[in-house]
């Protein structure tokens, strides 16, 4: 199973693609940015977005896309900004796949460690770990997409919860408050230790085991010649 991880963003959108094996072990398959200059209008930037995304579908064909819910903060006119730019990769997601889930930061850092409120760098050296990248992915836009991606790899059981079309979803927020979101979180990793080969995700693994591992290779960006920016190769 392919799955597409995004991460909006106006002046950058951040993409992780993974692939989900039958034991439900996962590799980083490409990730990157798309970016749109800030001198042009935001039209042409959402054109450009748009681009960028449907090549990025139409390269790998993604079984299941994924995105994380917008939040606005105090900056409303950067929130809505963004908003746009969810807009268009949800219909690109739409579209192009058809399968597009939701999900909030808190159950995207639940997902990856256990903890609702892990901050940045310790969801970053999760996701290298559980790739197997020798590094932390960067630019951040696309280390989160490669988090949003493993979040809707390792939630496969009841991701149907998160789906955009469920009727359940109301005013933004999907079906399942944080305590449930836990105990799904809770009975998957007691499915995952029952299982062999033992699945890839685990709240238990470690972030030292971050540069023993092997590299990712053939990281490229695609789209509209400059207008996305490859992530850097290490």
């Amino acid at each position: 199973m392919i799955i597409l991880g995004i991460d909006p963003g106006i002046a950058t959108l951040g993409f992780g693609v993974i692939e989900k094996d039958n034991n439900g072990v996962c590799k980083a398959v490409d990730y990157g940015v798309v970016k749109t200059p800030k001198e042009e209008s935001l039209p042409v930037r959402l054109a450009i977005l748009e681009e960028g995304v449907t090549k990025v579908i139409e390269k790998y064909k993604p079984d299941e896309i994924a995105m994380e819910e917008l939040f606005f903060t105090k900056n409303i006119t950067t929130g809505i900004a963004v908003a746009h730019a969810r807009g268009v990769a949800m219909l690109c997601a739409v579209k192009h796949c058809g399968k597009l889930f939701e999900y909030t930061p808190m159950q995207i850092k639940q997902a990856l460690t256990g903890y609702g409120r892990a901050d940045k760098q310790q969801i970053q050296q999760v996701v290298a770990s559980l790739l197997k990248l020798k590094s932390i992915p960067k630019p951040d836009d696309a280390a989160d997409a490669l988090a949003i991606a493993l979040c809707q790899a390792f939630t496969s059981r009841f991701n149907n919860l998160f789906a955009v079309g469920n009727t359940t979803r109301t005013q933004g927020n999907n079906a399942v408050s944080g305590s449930s979101f836990a105990e799904l979180m809770a009975e998957e990793e007691k499915r995952s230790k029952k299982s062999k080969p033992k699945a890839a995700f685990s709240s238990a693994t470690s972030a030292n085991a971050l540069f023993k591992s092997t590299g990712l290779s053939g990281i490229t960006g695609v789209g509209r010649a400059g207008s996305i920016k490859p992530s850097d190769k290490k």
